[in-house]
């Protein structure tokens, strides 16, 4: 039997009245890639953040190579060797690589940057990372900036390793990169726990899976003894059926239609590079594309957020034969027509949400920019946030307590939902489950099929293929930029997407 290096023992963590954990036992081996799996809310992170010194255990012990650890702060994790790479990364931009990883080190006769740099290179090569030691953080792509986190805590000597959603912003070719480098650290004896909900992931990469429910431990199987469906009703409770009903689009008319688009970003790169096609009402149109490729600039160029060099963005306004070249509105008459961006970006609370206000307050921050009087109008978000609050399931004490105290996943969750409630024409949905359970997912798949069939016209951008192949009436694909395809998503294999996600140059529109 491998070596157990790590065991919780009756761990328990409350906040107020909240029971995060609840006795909780958990052990991990040295050499395993354990996963610990549950719904957002279930506790998985403030676990993680006991071991890693962020949170101190109420009840509860922790042991590490088999003696007890008093483990009260993260410099306390670190002389365990315990390191923690989190969601949200802790990097100076304006440092390179190798100035973040000795950052705070108190190496004996100061830094030597020289030495440093060819330390960060040896590890590299050891586990088969791509860095460049002395590139600044701000010039580094999300999945460069997360190597930087990983090599940080590689280099402090850590032998357990916790990931906390490591491939939430990866692409896919990221993930399978970041997989191999995760199997040579298991293969050089280190632990690695990983936080997730995603399922294919857990049963291709771990050995043992962990799963959590609502705080409590419901148990661990061996990866090559179970499935989907027996580790989701693990994490529910309940069986869950993971099908999307996709109905035929019903008296489709076109919504938006959108010629030869071309824009600029702010340092003269072309990002969208003449971009054509038509939203419909009443269909789901899916836009998929390996991350960065012109996704977010055509919703934004579409909401008036991004500016236009070339092209149209016609809007046919419902039941009128009036046409609306959107290029010529501000974002604000954009949105009074209807037409509705929910964009889960990769930082939730900086850009759609207020984290210190409530979510009441924030379903006003939609409604008072319409120039109703900010303090009357109380009632109607309430009601909202109510809503919200009850049909997606969001995690929270009441609709007064401040969102940047919800986990990500219910943030996420009131993001989306506000969207919906303004009863938009076309809906543009951008990564609208990244990072959320599979329970939430499914409901928020569904809630924008309710969409479809109210006559909305449904944009979704999204990550998995296999989701976009059975969500989608329709997926639009983009390269560098281009459409590099149109295909029936009743009919479309992900083999052919993934093949037209790789092609940069324009392919033919079959629609």
């Amino acid at each position: 039997m491998s070596k157990v290096a790590l065991e919780l023992k009756g761990i328990t963590k409350r906040f107020g009245s909240v029971v995060a954990n609840n006795n909780v036992n958990l052990c991990a081996y040295k050499g395993e890639i354990l996963s610990l799996l549950g719904e957002n809310g279930s506790g998985k992170t403030t676990l993680m953040n006991m071991i890693s010194g962020i949170y101190y255990p109420d009840e509860g012990q922790i042991f590490i190579n088999g003696e007890e650890a008093v483990i009260s702060s993260p410099r306390d994790a670190f002389d365990y060797k315990i390191g923690m790479i989190h969601q949200h990364f802790k990097l100076v931009d304006v440092f390179t690589a190798a100035e973040n990883i000795v950052l705070g080190l108190n190496e004996k006769g100061g830094y030597n940057i020289k030495k440093a740099t060819q330390k960060v290179a040896e590890i590299a090569e050891k586990y088969g990372f791509d860095i460049d030691p002395n590139k600044k953080i701000h010039e580094m792509s999300v999945s460069e900036k997360q190597t930087v986190e990983i090599i940080k805590v590689l280099y402090r000597g850590a032998d357990i390793l916790i990931l906390d959603e490591p491939t939430a912003v990866l692409t896919p070719q990221e993930t399978t990169k970041l997989f191999s480098v995760l199997r040579n650290m298991k293969a050089d004896g280190k632990t690695i726990i990983i936080i997730t909900h995603k399922l294919h992931e857990v049963l291709a990469l771990s050995d043992r899976v962990s799963v959590l429910r609502k705080g409590e431990y419901v148990g661990t199987v061996i990866t090559a003894e179970t499935n989907e469906s027996e580790l989701t009703e693990m994490m529910v409770g309940k069986k869950i059926s993971l099908n999307i009903n996709r109905s035929e689009p019903k008296n489709p008319k076109d919504r938006l239609v959108v010629k030869h688009l071309n824009c600029v970003n702010r340092e003269g790169v072309k990002v969208l590079d003449d971009v054509s096609f038509t939203a419909r009402s009443g269909e789901i149109l899916g836009i998929a594309g390996i991350a960065g490729s012109g996704q977010r600039e055509l919703l934004e160029a579409i909401a008036g957020l991004q500016n236009v060099e070339q092209g149209e963005i016609l809007y046919n306004v419902p039941d009128s034969d009036t046409v609306e070249n959107l290029r010529d509105k501000t974002p604000l008459q954009i949105r009074s027509l209807g037409v509705r961006l929910s964009f889960v970006p990769e930082d939730r609370l900086g850009m759609g949400l207020v984290g210190n206000m409530d979510i009441v307050d924030n379903m006003l921050l939609r409604s008072y920019s319409k120039g109703k009087s900010f303090f009357l109008q109380r009632k109607e978000p309430k009601n909202l946030a109510d809503e919200i609050i009850d049909q997606l399931e969001v995690v929270t004490p009441s609709a007064n307590t401040p969102v940047r105290r919800l986990s990500g996943g219910n943030v996420q969750k009131v993001l989306v939902g506000r969207e919906i409630a303004a009863a938009p024409t076309v809906l543009m949905a951008a990564y609208p489950v990244r990072g959320l359970d599979i329970n939430s997912s499914y409901t928020i798949y569904n809630l924008l099929n309710q969409q479809k069939e109210h006559g909305v016209a449904v944009v979704f951008v999204g990550e998995d293929l296999d989701v976009l192949i059975e969500l989608c009436d329709r997926i639009l694909v983009i390269g560098s930029g281009k459409i590099t395809g149109i295909v029936d998503g009743r009919t479309a294999k992900k083999e052919e997407i993934g093949y037209l996600m790789t092609q940069t140059n324009g392919g033919a529109e079959n629609e």
